[in-house]
């Protein structure tokens, strides 16, 4: 298949879920809630936003500062201002082009730095795998918290679908095409690595930078300064959410383990679309509209949760485009170094 077909495809398909998600979450509405969507978005408080954006902010420049710690190890001591853009370049690229971002903060880094793009990039996979470790960890804390809202959570689908009348019975054997196109995938590229010697060296030369990124968690010299920088990063994550939800007067009586199931939720649907569109305010909504009262008029989600998330996706996304370009605008502009 093209290249560029591919690509295009990589980036398609996410926007187009993602779209369908925000279509079908419009319409699932009556016209009475869609109505009281637009008046909760209307009446947010900007303030409140504005500072959860500046603590989301902050998290991103703990992290620039926390990646100059994995890279000492391997013989490079980057400037902060140089791991930040590379940072917010990689955030920026990544709302556009999926998985992009971490290859383009090793690829900043070497044009700004000189860093190899191998261990570049191996520090950032190294760093992934620690965020991994900190959002199973805030996931484990969720659920505890969760317990005793699932059968409540179960009853708010069980009514939605029945509302929504009897399922088509046309949809049983997806869970074995999925499995089929998996497997396909990876015969595929088990089929291209065995067949082209520089690509399988290009990606062993990838997975060697990833192990020096893991030994470098273990040898760097400021375990705790890198610790401290890893709690505050996700403190703030979770800061950010909770500040976002002064924003609205209706939202102020969710209680903290809401707060924290939400959380998770939104990171979630980061995770599985790009950039989270469509995916991250359903996500929230549903999570914390359990802990409020049932939507007037029936439905899954209620209009005001449903705002929560879309102004929470909104200040972190509209913040990560102009920072993000603005980065991406002075890394273009700055030399790089003389080899």
């Amino acid at each position: 298949m093209n290249r560029r077909l591919v690509g295009a495809l990589k980036i398609l398909v996410p926007v187009g879920i993602g779209v369908w998600l925000v279509y079908t979450q419009y319409h699932a509405l009556s016209p009475d809630q869609r109505t009281e969507l637009f008046a909760a978005v209307g009446q947010a408080n900007m303030g409140w936003l504005l500072l959860a954006t500046l603590v989301g902010w902050l998290a991103h420049v703990s992290r620039g500062w926390r990646w100059r710690y994995l890279l000492e190890p391997l013989g490079h001591h980057p400037s902060f201002w140089n791991a930040y853009h590379g940072v917010m370049v990689g955030y920026f690229l990544n709302m556009f082009v999926p998985r992009a971002g971490e290859a383009s903060r090793a690829a900043s880094l070497y044009r700004s730095e000189g860093v190899p793009f191998e261990k570049g990039f191996g520090t950032v996979m190294a760093e992934r795998a620690v965020d991994m470790v900190m959002l199973l960890g805030f996931a484990v804390a969720a659920l505890v918290f969760q317990l005793d809202k699932i059968d409540l959570f179960r009853a708010r689908i069980a009514s939605f679908r029945a509302g929504q009348g009897a399922p088509e019975q046309d949809g049983g054997h997806w869970g074995l095409w999925l499995l089929g196109a998996a497997v396909v995938v990876l015969a595929a590229g088990v089929y291209v690595l065995l067949t082209r010697p520089a690509l399988r060296a290009r990606l062993m030369d990838l997975v060697r930078g990833f192990f020096e990124g893991v030994q470098a968690v273990f040898r760097m010299r400021r375990k705790g300064a890198f610790l401290l920088h890893t709690v505050l990063i996700w403190a703030a994550y979770l800061l950010m959410f909770q500040i976002g939800f002064h924003a609205l007067t209706s939202m102020k009586g969710v209680p903290f383990a809401g707060v924290l199931a939400g959380f998770i939720a939104g990171a979630v649907g980061i995770i599985l679309v790009q950039g989270g569109i469509g995916v991250y305010p359903a996500f929230v909504a549903l999570i914390i509209g359990v802990y409020l009262p049932a939507p007037e008029g029936g439905g899954l989600f209620r209009p005001d949760a449903l705002a929560m998330g879309w102004l929470l996706w909104l200040a972190q996304t509209l913040m990560i485009i102009a920072l993000g370009g603005l980065s991406l605008l002075l890394m273009a502009l700055k030399r790089s170094p003389a080899p």
